[in-house]
Order: structure tokens, then C-alpha cells, then sequence
């Protein structure tokens, strides 16, 4: 089977390009399944629910979320209406949606996508994401309960992703981070099978800072505080950045992995 993953979608621009051209998209690499990172698809801060609809009729699978699920306050309870957007797997029990969404194809065959937020330099509360991962894949097993599992690992810290990626190796088809909106360099498949990118990068302007108009942060770091209170994406030229996978049938283990820029 054939996955597109495409990086943190960054404000209106950048959403409206990618539905531009997701068809194309789908002619060139065929995929059986289209995921897309949108936690920064509502002007950088979060989703609302009629973006969510918007990504979802243009032919988008499953929409994951991130450190700004919450910014868009409506997305606590459409997330409980719409189930192929997820949140973060390691929130708190209690706290509104999934994190994994099971995608069943026209041949039958059962995808298992799920999120996992890590926690360095990430600023939130969370849960253990090594843990509850492991606690998840003893219930859910690839080749025995579902036919592939695909997850997005938001987080910060490098060293932190390479770390999620090896020790989860060999137990889902493949380990794709978002967050950065720096696409890495380091697309390769793991010694157990799983197709692994620290980053894939974001679909927006890259002639700024990881998507937002330079002026703002650039005072920031320089002066200690916001000129305005919050960033707003640039407006230049859009860049979507995502990663072609390809996984086998029979063992759910990935054979391909092709990083993408448009």
C-alpha cells in the first residue's frame, strides 16, 4: 500500500494551495491513504471546524493535531464529532477525541494511524509517550490486528525523535515527526523495517520563520518580547513538503520512503 504524509499546513495560503493541488498530487504518487498535519491551519493557531471540512472533502484521510490542537476552542467538541481528526495519543484519559484513527480500505485492509506528542522543550503536561505507545502496540499489532500503523511524533527535540524512532522500530510501518517545520534530511528505512523522517517539514511560505511573517520573531529574540502579541504567517510563496511511503502487504514493514517538496 502507498501513504502520502503532508507537514504542518501553516494558515490560510498554504491550506488553499495544497487543496489546489492535492489531485495532482494523488495522480503522481497514487496513494491509498492521504494524512495531513493541520494544527497550524487556522492562521498558524490551531484548526476550526470548517477548515477541517474543507481538507477533508478535498480528499485528506485522517487530520492530526498537535500542541495547538486547543487553540481554536470549538475543536474540544467538534474533535468528538469528526474521529479522523486525533490529538495526541498521551493527553490525559479525560481529555476530548482519540489518539489513533482505524482506516479501513476498499480492499479491506485495517490502517491504523495514531499521533504521539513528546515531551523536551515542549512546554505542555503530558503523559509518558514511550509508555503509553507501548501500552497501545500491545493491544494493537501490526500483521496481527491491522495491516499497517502510521504515526505522527510532534515533537521538538531531535534527539528525542531518534530516540522514539529506533525503539519502536520494527513495531509500525513507519514514524513520521512534524512540529520543527523544518524538513530533515535523514528519510531512511530502520534497521526493523520502519520508514522514519525526524521532520517532514511544513507546507507554507519558507521565506520566513517556521512559517510566520520574520519581522515578529526576529524582535522577539532580539529584544526579549513580541512587537505584537501574535505571529501571522508569511505570504509568500507555498511549499508543500510531505514524504511518499510505500509499505508491504504482508508484513505491514515499509520498503520505501521518499521525502517531497511542490
Amino acid at each position: 500500500m502507498k501513504l502520502i504524509f503532508i507537514g504542518d499546513i501553516v494558515g490560510k495560503l498554504a491550506r488553499e494551495t495544497f487543496i489546489k493541488k492535492i489531485k495532482d498530487i494523488k495522480t503522481q504518487y497514487e496513494p491509498d491513504i492521504f494524512i495531513v498535519n493541520a494544527e497550524n491551519a487556522a492562521a498558524g493557531y490551531g484548526l476550526t471546524k470548517k477548515i477541517a471540512i474543507q481538507l477533508i472533502d478535498s480528499g485528506v484521510d485522517v487530520l492530526t493535531l498537535g500542541n495547538h490542537a486547543w487553540d481554536q476552542k470549538e475543536m474540544l467538541s467538534y474533535i468528538e464529532e469528526c474521529p479522523n481528526i486525533i490529538r495526541a495519543i498521551n493527553y490525559p484519559s479525560d481529555v476530548p477525541g482519540k489518539g489513533h484513527y482505524e482506516l479501513i480500505l476498499p480492499n479491506e485492509k485495517k490502517i491504523i494511524i495514531m499521533q504521539v506528542m513528546l515531551r523536551l522543550f515542549m512546554g505542555l503536561f503530558l503523559d509518558d509517550p514511550f509508555s503509553v505507545t507501548k501500552k497501545f502496540l500491545q493491544k494493537t499489532k501490526l500483521g496481527v490486528t491491522c495491516n499497517a500503523i502510521i504515526v505522527d511524533m510532534h515533537g521538538e527535540a531531535t534527539s528525542e525523535k531518534n530516540a522514539f524512532g529506533h525503539y519502536f522500530d520494527g513495531q509500525v510501518s513507519a514514524i513520521l515527526g512534524t512540529h520543527t517545520h523544518i524538513p530533515t534530511a535523514d528519510a531512511k528505512i530502520l534497521d526493523g523495517g520502519t520508514a522514519y523522517q525526524t521532520d517532514v517539514g511544513m507546507t507554507g511560505d519558507y521565506n520566513s520563520v517556521i512559517g510566520m511573517d520574520k519581522e515578529n520573531p526576529i524582535h522577539g529574540f532580539i529584544k526579549g518580547y513580541r512587537s505584537e502579541g501574535r505571529f501571522f504567517p508569511a505570504s509568500g510563496k507555498i511549499t508543500i513538503c510531505g514524504t511518499f511511503i510505500e509499505i508491504d502487504d504482508s508484513t505491514g514493514l515499509s520498503s520505501k520512503i521518499l521525502p517531497f517538496q511542490i
